[in-house]
């Protein structure tokens, strides 16, 4: 009997976390909860970057694209997730499942390259504080952004149409809670060489090219900052990129969870899937926040305008 080619593929099962269905309104609220906390928390940070013309620079612009990005990413996952458990359904439809790939790697590409332009925004208020007006002029941040969306939307789209015309076996049971890549290619029956290259290649270059990037900016930026002679000085600028730097340690930590757990059993694969697509996206609100006094400012009036006009 020949395989089923994708045009007989109509759902895969997710099998997602516990099997145990006494444990699923347990799962449910937590991770109702920690979407709602992320849409919330990022949106927060949106409306006040929008809100407050001293906000209006090209750090904070690059931070409200990141927590747009980091909604979307969010919302790739988890809202089918949250259906599947209330429903007591773990399938999700052929067409459904690439589209989730498919959105979660231009996500989380984003996520990478926004990182990245933050980290040389930095270097440049840094290292060059007197030509960063010139040097981050609003043309080039609209063009890094642009540039960020371009380079993940072609690879999403690339590897999307890779996946399209593979065969896929009997079995079709995905042992996570979305529908990971790397774990979908092991269902097909067709030849994956070329996917599994692009695949490697890919995670190669986002993982080790802006990581480098950042790597490079951080290098500079602390041997800049160990020039300052004041001490008050130097801690001006350390704070400067602290929280940038908790972001970054977040995000590269959990996602090499990710990628050194892919081969390991299914459980810490998700767990670790977890951290990077659901926690992360959560923490960086708080982080940007909580240690930024011109955040804390904007949302103290963004808040107060709203209650005010209620």
């Amino acid at each position: 009997m020949e395989p089923r080619n994708q045009t007989s593929v109509s759902e895969f099962l997710l099998l997602g976390f516990s099997q145990d269905s006494v444990h699923q309104p347990l799962l449910f609220g937590l991770f109702l909860s920690m979407y709602l906390v992320t849409v919330l928390g990022n949106l927060l940070i949106i409306l006040a970057v929008s809100c407050d013309p001293h906000l209006h620079t090209p750090m904070y612009f690059f931070l409200s694209n990141l927590s747009f990005a980091d909604i979307c990413f969010t919302s790739t996952t988890v809202p089918k997730m949250l259906a599947n458990i209330q429903t007591q359904s773990k399938v999700i439809t052929y067409a459904g499942c690439i589209t989730q790939m498919c959105f979660f790697m231009v996500f989380g590409g984003m996520d990478t390259f926004l990182l990245t332009v933050m980290a040389y925004d930095l270097f440049v208020a840094i290292c060059h504080p007197l030509h960063y007006p010139v040097i981050m002029n609003p043309q080039l941040c609209g063009l890094l952004v642009l540039m960020s969306w371009f380079m993940s939307l072609s690879y999403s789209l690339i590897q999307s149409l890779l996946i399209l015309r593979l065969s896929f076996c009997t079995n079709w049971v995905i042992p996570h809670f979305y529908c990971e890549l790397a774990k979908a290619l092991t269902l097909a029956c067709s030849d994956t060489l070329v996917n599994h290259i692009l695949l490697y290649m890919v995670t190669s270059l986002l993982g080790i090219v802006p990581f480098s990037g950042i790597l490079f900016s951080y290098t500079r930026i602390a041997s800049s900052i160990l020039r300052i002679p004041s001490t008050n000085g130097k801690y001006k600028a350390f704070s400067t990129c602290a929280s940038h730097l908790c972001v970054v340690s977040l995000f590269y930590g959990t996602g090499l969870g990710v990628y050194f757990s892919s081969d390991a059993p299914s459980w810490r694969s998700i767990i670790a899937s977890v951290m990077y697509t659901v926690v992360t996206p959560m923490l960086n609100p708080f982080i940007y926040s909580l240690r930024n006094r011109d955040i804390k400012k904007a949302l103290q009036k963004v808040l107060g305008r709203t209650l005010y006009v209620q």
